[in-house]
């Protein structure tokens, strides 16, 4: 009798082959956590062994240090080395700590020691994540908490001036507040057909910076507008027309490089954006296998000597 309390007939029961249910679960939890901890304090290790090798490739200074090609494919090798070797002393700790299942077939202790693996990956990835997410959030609230705080005292003073500063650029730009007219639009209007030369050099600037800025926004400047900078040019300065149309051109050319070595910097650092999570989600899944395959590797060596 007691023989069959302990039994749970399986749904062939009526051929007479009655199943034995274990009173625990196969999962294993406290060699679980203790190769998820294991494996979380070693990828924190790498990391910061990492952190310090990339830092000390990347130099400020111009044609120095790793180019940024080089910086991507040094962040992906240490991204995989650290999944490979967390993940690998992780999953391997599970293993060898984990109940020994007796009576069970060599197929399922293989499944049952991967599935161990993969928690142990899933649960040290929750416990990076977590930390480094942590350490980020009270970096940044340290710093905007510094910021608020220089900042604190220059907006007292700034304050007052802000409305009588703002009212000068609107009178300096020819726009009404709350209007959607630009500078440039009504410069359009009062321009004469020789600039004057008696004209304060803070308009002349002024004026010239709008049609820069303007000429950015739409990709190029006109050729109305680039005669009338090289007159303004020539009644400021007093020199040729000719030479101020060449001044004109080479400064408007050494600002449309600088535009699209701007665009092709942010261009880069999108690309290598992109490349550090493919890289990155690369790293994990390569992470997630060896993580399965370690746990095996130990448990199998843990059957083999008790």
């Amino acid at each position: 009798m007691d023989r069959l309390a302990n039994e749970r007939l399986s749904p062939l029961a009526g051929s007479g082959a009655p199943t034995v249910e274990a009173p625990t679960s196969a999962v294993s939890w406290a060699a679980i956590v203790a190769g998820a901890v294991v494996a979380a304090a070693v990828s924190l290790i790498l990391l910061a062994v990492a952190s310090g090798l990339g830092l000390a490739s990347v130099s400020p200074w111009p044609n120095s240090g790793a180019s940024l090609t080089t910086f991507s494919v040094m962040t992906a090798i240490g991204l995989i080395v650290v999944q490979w070797v967390a993940s690998g002393t992780g999953g391997y700790i599970t293993g060898r700590l984990r109940t020994k299942w007796v009576g069970t077939h060599t197929h399922e202790v293989f499944f049952r020691d991967t599935a161990h693996g993969f928690i142990t990956w899933a649960l040290a990835t929750v416990l990076v994540a977590s930390i480094l997410a942590s350490a980020t959030s009270s970096l940044v609230s340290a710093g905007a908490h510094g910021a608020a705080t220089v900042a604190a005292g220059a907006a007292q003073g700034a304050s007052e001036g802000a409305a009588n500063q703002g009212a000068a650029n609107s009178i300096q730009s020819g726009v009404s507040p709350g209007t959607s007219v630009a500078g440039y639009d009504v410069d359009t209007l009062f321009r004469s057909a020789r600039p004057d030369g008696n004209a304060s050099m803070a308009d002349a600037r002024t004026e010239a910076a709008r049609i820069l800025a303007k000429g950015m926004t739409t990709g190029d400047i006109p050729a109305a507008d680039r005669t009338y900078l090289a007159q303004l040019v020539a009644a400021r300065t007093g020199i040729s027309d000719t030479d101020a149309q060449k001044r004109v051109d080479d400064v408007i050319a050494q600002v449309q490089a600088a535009e699209v070595k701007a665009r092709q910097a942010a261009d880069d650092a999108r690309k290598a954006s992109a490349a550090a999570s493919i890289f990155t989600s690369l790293s994990m899944v390569i992470g997630a296998f060896i993580a399965c395959a370690a746990a095996a590797l130990g448990g199998q060596l843990r059957d083999q000597h008790p």
